[in-house]
């Protein structure tokens, strides 16, 4: 294993690497938090893989979950690199690959590959029926446990934890600890080990900043800030996958190096974005949150969040994309007039105020940023509900 490690180019573990492989080393159920690319893939990976090298034996004998087929796909190649000396299999197993790819994971889990890394609907597909033995597991693995909750994946947690023996290690890695994490440790962990490290905030390496723009002025700005760029990797984050392959087509006209990566692509199309992102083929990468906790590249030196995220906790995995493994980069969020109040609200959650950058001239004046102004906007009730008919509606049943 060590060959591995030092054909990755690892050389001194990070913090979340110090303290977390000599608990799970010594077989004790641990939480982890820690923000995005402090390491965590490999401060749990590392001391497993060892143990399954002491511990040989033709069952399924780690069990990693995560909740996004990128995600699933990253910790399967750092495991790939971790374990090419050690002689250690392991399968991803995801969902959006055809039925091709079903039968190769029916095939491994049926045999017993050391590791399964799986999405939590694909795992269950397999579970249903019958032939996935998981009886002598020994490590269930939760990596971006708040991210798996977020996406409303709690059932299938429970579902899967019921098939798994109840003698075993269990490692929850979370990049924030909200309420509804601590509630499903203290139901699945056994006097768990705690680790904190720079809880819900961004790498101290990330250059923060934003502009205050009105919507018109969005796509502007993008291009002036992408104009002449030397840096060898770009993430632009928007909100929705329209608004990405807006960006993308209106790039794409001006002969830039983009591309974008949404829902509508399937896998192998993610893939092939990805990769060519990775070896740096591809400069600029438009994307929706689909990608914000699904890639480990280094370098990335420029975050752009052309709409502000939905919430914090988003915000930190976005602007995590860069500054990875103690690196640094530049984060830019473009913030209008209506989204001024959760922008404050970031500002909050990360104890910091994050830097206002004036507009180039050539864009004239954006709004003043004012988010105590905002009002919290009343949901809209009609003056006659009381007296709409209930029931059916006239045209029928409403059609899925």
């Amino acid at each position: 294993m060590a060959e591995g490690l030092d054909s990755m180019g690892f050389e001194n573990p990070t913090p979340i690497q110090q303290q977390a492989i000599p608990i799970i080393l010594a077989n004790k159920d641990i939480i982890g938090c820690a923000q995005t690319g402090t390491g965590k893939t490999a401060a749990y990976l590392l001391p497993v893989i060892n143990k399954i090298i002491q511990q040989r034996s033709n069952a399924i004998n780690t069990l990693v979950i995560a909740p996004t087929r990128e995600l699933a796909i990253q910790i399967d190649e750092a495991l790939q690199g971790f374990g090419y000396f050690a002689n250690v299999s392991s399968i991803a197993v995801y969902g959006g690959t055809g039925g091709t790819s079903f039968e190769q994971e029916r095939k491994a889990l049926m045999q017993g590959a050391d590791i399964i890394i799986a999405t939590p609907g694909r795992l269950i597909s397999h579970l249903n029926l019958g032939y996935v033995k998981i009886d002598k597991l020994q490590h269930l693995i939760l990596d971006e446990a708040d991210r798996m909750l977020d996406m409303g994946f709690s059932d299938d947690l429970n579902k899967i934890i019921s098939f798994l023996p109840k003698q075993r290690q269990t490692i929850l890695f979370s990049a924030t600890m909200p309420s509804k994490i601590r509630e499903l440790a203290n139901r699945i962990l056994n006097n768990p080990e705690h680790i904190n490290i720079s809880l819900s905030k961004p790498a101290a390496g990330v250059l923060q900043g934003a502009y205050i723009v009105y919507d018109t002025q969005k796509t502007g700005l993008l291009k002036s800030l992408l104009k002449d760029k030397n840096l060898a990797s770009i993430i632009v984050f928007s909100s929705t996958k329209d608004k990405v392959k807006e960006l993308e087509k209106e790039f794409l006209k001006m002969r830039y190096n983009v591309a974008a990566i949404h829902s509508d692509l399937d896998q192998n199309q993610r893939n092939d974005v990805l990769r060519s992102f990775k070896s740096r083929r591809l400069q600029t990468l438009i994307a929706t949150d689909i990608l914000s906790r699904g890639i480990d590249i280094d370098s990335i030196g420029l975050v752009v969040n052309y709409d502000v995220p939905s919430d914090g906790e988003d915000y930190i995995h976005r602007v995590g994309r860069t500054a990875r493994a103690e690196s640094t980069g530049v984060a830019l969020t473009f913030v209008n007039p209506q989204d001024q109040r959760k922008f404050k609200k970031i500002e909050e959650l990360i104890g910091s105020e994050i830097n206002k950058i004036p507009l180039p001239p050539e864009l004239g004046e954006g709004p003043a940023y004012e988010p105590e102004k905002q009002m919290e906007k009343k949901p809209f009730r009609r003056n006659d509900d009381k007296n709409r008919p209930r029931g059916r509606r006239p045209d029928g049943p409403r059609k899925a």
